[in-house]
């Protein structure tokens, strides 16, 4: 698929905004569910789009930085898969292959992002010394250009990808054999599976396994739709916090155990 000057535009800016809010974090269009879904709606690609994001939501779940170890970068694998997806013309077929490329794309990110906080090493130094001079502006103009690296950490790989062109992308993703997208398929699918484990590792207690197991029964119901689950999921999750709120705040019985349902039983 060609994209015109308008859509590489917004491709674009949907990139560096992806990149800045790998470091804000307030609006989330770095996570892919809504970096692959933006792009998708700025190129007239959304369904094959959202699926991508949707799919690689679920692997960067498993994705955090610990201590000095940095995460794969999930924005650059959302943009760069998202667009890849796009420019192969292939629709739902291509989301298998555009997710086995993310991951192998994410870790390269890392490279970007060392560099990115390399650089960021020494605008610090120089917004110290604009707080000796007691010069706001200066510290604000360093902060606003320490932000936009961010962003354009994300948007250069977009732009190059974009000016390689929809006529190589497809050749490339055309010449793979059977076998090698098929296995990618299923590498795809197993790393989704890995994500949503070390998620499902991290969160894990015991006060909340008799929710995660009454999920997993009633999205084996048929009649369900998305929404429903949706509802429902929402509504365990208050009836948890409201339990958690009452298990903390009980007077007189005996210490707060970290198992709201235990609590109050024991309250009782």
């Amino acid at each position: 698929m060609d994209l015109n000057f308008i859509q590489v535009i917004l491709v674009i800016i949907v990139a560096f905004f992806a990149g800045m809010e790998g470091i804000l974090d307030e609006f989330h269009f770095h996570q892919p569910v809504i970096a692959c879904t933006l792009i998708g709606l700025v190129t007239g690609q959304l369904v094959p789009c959202m699926i991508l994001g949707g799919t690689l939501q679920m692997i960067a779940l498993g994705w955090s930085n610990v201590g000095a170890a940095v995460a794969p970068d999930a924005a650059l694998a959302a943009v760069a898969s998202a667009i890849i997806l796009v420019l192969g013309g292939q629709g739902k077929g291509g989301v298998s292959s555009a997710i086995a490329i993310a991951v192998p794309l994410a870790v390269a990110g890392l490279l970007l992002t060392i560099l990115a906080r390399t650089i960021a090493t020494a605008i610090v130094h120089i917004m110290d010394r604009y707080a000796e001079q007691g010069s706001f502006r200066g510290i604000e103009t360093w902060h606003v250009i320490a932000i936009c690296m961010q962003g354009v950490r994300i948007a250069l790989p977009a732009a190059l990808i974009l000016a390689v062109g929809a006529g190589p992308v497809r050749e490339v993703l055309n010449a793979m054999p059977t076998w090698l997208t098929e296995g990618l398929s299923i590498g795809g699918g197993m790393v989704v599976a890995v994500g949503y484990a070390m998620v499902i590792n991290m969160m894990a207690t015991a006060e909340v396994w008799p929710f995660f197991a009454i999920g997993f029964v009633l999205a084996t119901v048929k009649d369900l739709t998305l929404i429903g689950l949706g509802a429902i999921g929402i509504s365990m999750a208050l009836i948890y916090l409201n339990l958690s709120e009452k298990s903390g705040s009980s007077n007189g019985g005996p210490a707060n155990s970290g198992d709201p349902l235990g609590d109050i039983i024991d309250n009782y």
